[in-house]
């Protein structure tokens, strides 16, 4: 059986339903504030049409967070380096840990409100496995690192969305978190001197 292709206008709904909730995630004061009919009116959509297309409001975080996350994500499957797979291990883990950080400053609130969609736990979403899973298979290839697990898990936790966020109401400049991260992942690395 063949896939249908979708209508022009699901395909144009999807990309206003998108871009709206992108700005209306861009410009809240919480990501908590934005709701399902605040996007679908933005978006000059029915909720009905939303609730087609994403199922919920998770569904909606998911896709609009993965449609940011794709350039990352092609940069580290097939790019080149230092986010890409022909890095050398150590450079690769700060290249990956360095953007993922850039990432969540540059999309506070949408981090946030996916990582809070995590059930309880920022660790059971689809990212955070594939994230742990390239941290991982790449520190198992650089001794120093002990623990390939634990390590992986402990960087990841350097990146949260919710210590981003607390580090930036408390006024600490994104250069400054960045040479703070590179510093800590040189020592984990043993990789500083």
């Amino acid at each position: 059986m063949t896939e249908r292709k979708p209508r022009k206008d699901a395909i144009r709904n999807r990309a206003a339903v998108l871009a709206a909730a992108d700005t209306l995630f861009a410009t809240c004061a919480s990501p908590e504030e934005v709701t399902m009919a605040d996007v679908a009116a933005a978006a000059g959509v029915g909720k009905g049409t939303l609730f087609r297309a994403f199922g919920d409001r998770t569904g909606l975080i998911r896709a609009l967070y993965a449609a940011r996350m794709e350039p990352l994500n092609e940069a580290v499957d097939s790019g080149p380096p230092p986010l890409g797979p022909d890095t050398e291990p150590h450079e690769r883990v700060a290249a990956v840990l360095d953007t993922m950080l850039c990432f969540k400053l540059d999309n506070r609130h949408l981090s946030l409100a996916l990582e809070a969609d995590g059930a309880g736990s920022p660790y059971r979403p689809a990212h955070y496995a594939r994230w742990h899973g390239l941290l991982r298979e790449v520190l198992e290839r650089t001794p120093a690192a002990g623990d390939a697990e634990f390590t992986a898990h402990a960087l990841l936790a350097a990146v949260r969305a919710d210590l981003v966020e607390h580090l930036v109401k408390q006024g600490v400049p994104r250069e400054r978190m960045r040479a703070q991260l590179a510093r800590f992942v040189a020592r984990v690395l043993g990789t500083a001197g």
